[in-house]
């Protein structure tokens, strides 16, 4: 469906605002996951400021929709939305990772509204998701779990037990979202863990597959309308993108940024780059 260019603006405007969020979280003279979480920014700003079915003054409406970050190293991403959404102030984002603060180094559940599942660095939300989508069909509840997870989390084989057991369960309000940036920790994915044939792998196990441009917000939104006209099976978002997307030199530097030291020039720099 055709989309308004006064919602693909604010959409993309919504992204950039995420960006600055997230370099004001990591903080000046802070370790901070600034790669990955530019990275996945316009995803993110798709699904909670349009796609998603959520409602800050009520977060546990039974029939919301759940987004589960399993790369859950850029936590900073997500407490961004939430806190523009109004799920806490937006003054508790400078205390990220601090001894006692609402907001860890990783979501958790306990500490911090609007998270669904405490999923550590990576490697567990898909199958936690899984779990939610399937109880939520027993209930009756027609929503959607959305999870995103990266590229370099593909290594994980707790994800590939996840995805053949959604197909086997036909789990289509499941909608998984990579964020193939290409980049891991250490280097680029294909010189550490190269997965080939990913479209492939994910239709063996009975997924629907969509391959995307994940910085093109007409293209994500049209991705996440069709991932979720129900089908019979789950489906997959591969949504190719570039690490640090929206700050040149974290762009070329690829590993570099994936939890990089902000400096105080690099903040400056950042959000320079982002106005």
């Amino acid at each position: 469906m055709p989309y308004s260019p006064t919602l693909i603006e604010d959409l993309q405007n919504k992204a950039k605002i995420l960006r600055k969020d997230v370099i004001i979280s990591i903080g000046e003279g802070n370790l901070g996951h600034l790669g990955g979480s530019f990275s996945a920014a316009d995803i993110v700003a798709a699904l909670y400021f349009h796609k998603m079915n959520i409602d800050s003054k009520n977060p546990k409406k039974p029939d919301r929709d759940r987004f589960i970050l399993s790369k859950g190293h850029i936590a900073v991403l997500q407490y961004s939305a939430l806190a523009e959404l109004g799920y806490f102030p937006m003054e508790e984002l400078k205390h990220t990772k601090h001894i006692g603060s609402m907001l860890q180094g990783h979501p958790d559940i306990c500490k911090t509204p609007g998270i669904e599942a405490s999923t550590g660095s990576l490697g567990q939300g898909l199958s936690i998701g899984l779990g939610m989508a399937l109880g939520l069909k027993i209930d009756g509840i027609n929503s959607n779990v959305y999870v995103l997870v990266g590229d370099g989390e593909l290594a994980e084989g707790q994800i590939w037990e996840a995805a053949m057991a959604a197909g086997i369960h036909n789990a289509d309000n499941l909608v998984a979202i990579l964020d193939r940036n290409k980049t891991q920790a250490m280097g680029r994915t294909k010189n550490r863990f190269p997965i080939d044939k990913i479209n492939e792998k994910w239709e063996a196990f009975g997924w629907r597959v969509i391959e995307i441009d994940g910085h093109n917000m007409e293209e994500i939104l049209t991705a996440l309308d069709k991932a979720t006209e129900r089908g019979g099976r789950p489906t997959v978002i591969i949504a190719n993108t570039i690490k640090g997307k929206g700050f040149k030199e974290a762009e070329e530097h690829d590993a570099g940024y994936h939890n990089i030291l902000v400096t105080k020039e690099m903040y400056e720099n950042v959000m320079k780059a982002l106005d």
